[in-house]
């Protein structure tokens, strides 16, 4: 039977459920096909374990390691990892059926399937009827919807030649069902997600150690915020190789190690561990999906969109990790949301790279708004520079982490801030601030001019900005 819909949306992650309840707000009868669980990606493989095995390991390590220093005495300390993940698993359960209950408060039909675009049909002179295939054998059901919007997302990637077992040679995906920790870990990228699980696993006792390409770790990050990330955690035991080419055919796995060789420099040098996990970006969900049925066209295995989110296909759009750009949860939620509200001809307001908050939830944390301070002498700004550390900051003691700093980046010329890069205690949570910022184009006087309670971690921030025209009075 063919069933018709306003918009119809392949994938049921972040940015796809999203986008259902934006376009059940606005009227539209809306349909979404998943092939495996509502949340997608950040909810079942991604955000939300990820953060909340990252809570566990820092409530591990402060009880272990840092309880005395706060005048309180824990005695023997261990780790149950069963009762980790369990806590894990029950809090991923628990926003799951959330998700499911909105998309029944909206009247949304979910289909437990998957979804693939046909071509021209009896069912439409353009290529979008949507046909959702069932594992099962039932019969198919066929979707006729005016707009389609695409919302697949991505997977891990590999190395080219680096054959991922998911036992011995993981990726994200595999290392958040370990049921046991492994004594040493190689961690293959010294991205956010490596950077992340380098802490994390730290954290819990394993022996870790992070080989990068790029001659820094997270080299899209603030180099400033690089260098601290790198000085902090080698202060913790955690080895860092950078400049360092992976050779994936020296891969040799043996009962209870793995080695692989890496290029660094001249030499070459071998590295074994126990586990070795695999953090060197992700690629996007177009196979299988019916895109060859269309005139959609890609752009280094993503789905090219114009700033409206629509493909070459008009009426079919495109949005999150599948689209490329920054691969982010909050990112393809508004992506979606613009998606939608420009079905409906209403206001739709682009994504602007500039404006997106990121964050990096390893310990210390790290946050970014805006540009480095490289990209904005690259794009012709003369720049003007104010940092302010978290050890001049009470509640930061008080807290007991105060290593760290906020920088500002702001134009000479017109006084605008072009970025706010942070690290250190909760920054996850301060980057809201610096977003607003930028969002309201403030200049570092309109923000040093907001009265930041005291004692708080937010004092850093009025510091910084008035640190930029060398007005701290902290420092």
């Amino acid at each position: 039977m063919a069933l018709e819909y306003d918009v119809v949306i392949l994938g049921g992650g972040t940015g796809g459920y999203v986008a259902a309840i934006r376009s059940a707000q606005l009227g539209l009868k809306t349909a979404m096909v998943e092939k495996g669980k509502l949340g997608g990606t950040c909810l079942h493989r991604g955000c939300i374990p990820s953060k909340a095995l990252l809570r566990s390991a820092e409530v591990y390590r402060l009880a272990k390691d840092e309880a005395d220093s706060f005048g309180v005495v824990t005695g023997e300390v261990s780790l149950a990892f069963d009762r980790v993940q369990q806590r894990k698993q029950s809090i991923v359960d628990g926003l799951h059926n959330g998700v499911r209950g909105l998309m029944k408060k909206g009247k949304i039909d979910v289909y437990e399937g998957i979804g693939r675009i046909l071509g021209p049909s009896i069912f439409s002179p353009m290529p979008g009827t949507i046909s959702v295939e069932y594992e099962d054998g039932r019969e198919n059901d066929i979707l006729i919807p005016q707009n389609v919007i695409v919302a697949t997302g991505s997977r891990p990637r590999s190395l080219p030649g680096l054959q991922i077992d998911g036992k011995d040679v993981m990726t994200s995906d595999e290392a958040l069902a370990l049921e046991q920790l492994p004594a040493s870990i190689l961690i293959i990228g010294g991205g956010v997600i490596g950077i992340e699980w380098a802490s994390m696993l730290n954290d819990f006792g394993v022996d870790v150690t992070v080989v990068e390409y790029a001659d820094r770790i997270l080299p899209t990050e603030d180099a400033d915020i690089s260098r601290e990330m790198e000085k902090l955690l080698k202060k913790r035991g955690i080895r860092f190789e950078t400049s360092a080419e992976v050779l994936p055919d020296s891969l040799n796995k043996q009962e209870g190690s793995v080695s692989i060789d890496a290029k660094i420099g001249e030499g070459t040098e071998t590295f074994t561990a126990e586990k070795v996990l695999v953090s060197v970006g992700r690629q996007a969900n177009t196979e299988g999906i019916g895109l060859e049925n269309t005139d959609i066209e890609l752009d280094r295995g993503f789905i090219k969109v114009k700033n409206t989110y629509q493909t070459k296909e008009s009426h079919i759009y495109a949005i999150g990790d599948v689209i490329g750009g920054l691969q982010l949860a909050h990112v393809a939620s508004h992506e979606g949301i613009a998606a939608v509200e420009h079905i409906a001809r209403t206001d739709a307001h682009p994504v602007d790279p500039d404006m997106v908050p990121k964050c990096i939830y390893s310990s210390p944390e790290a946050a970014s708004v805006g540009i480095t301070e490289q990209q904005a002498k690259e794009r012709g700004f003369s720049v003007k520079i104010g940092k302010f550390p978290f050890k001049a900051i009470g509640k930061a003691l008080v807290h007991g982490e105060s290593e760290g700093f906020v920088k500002i980046v702001a134009d000479k010329e017109t006084d605008d801030i072009l970025g706010i890069h942070m690290i250190g205690p909760h920054v996850t949570d301060m980057i809201s601030e610096a977003g607003l910022a930028k969002v309201l184009d403030a200049t570092p006087w309109e923000v040093a001019s907001l009265v930041h309670p005291h004692p708080s971690l937010s004092e850093v921030m009025g510091e910084a900005a008035l640190a930029v025209d060398g007005k701290a009075i902290h420092m």
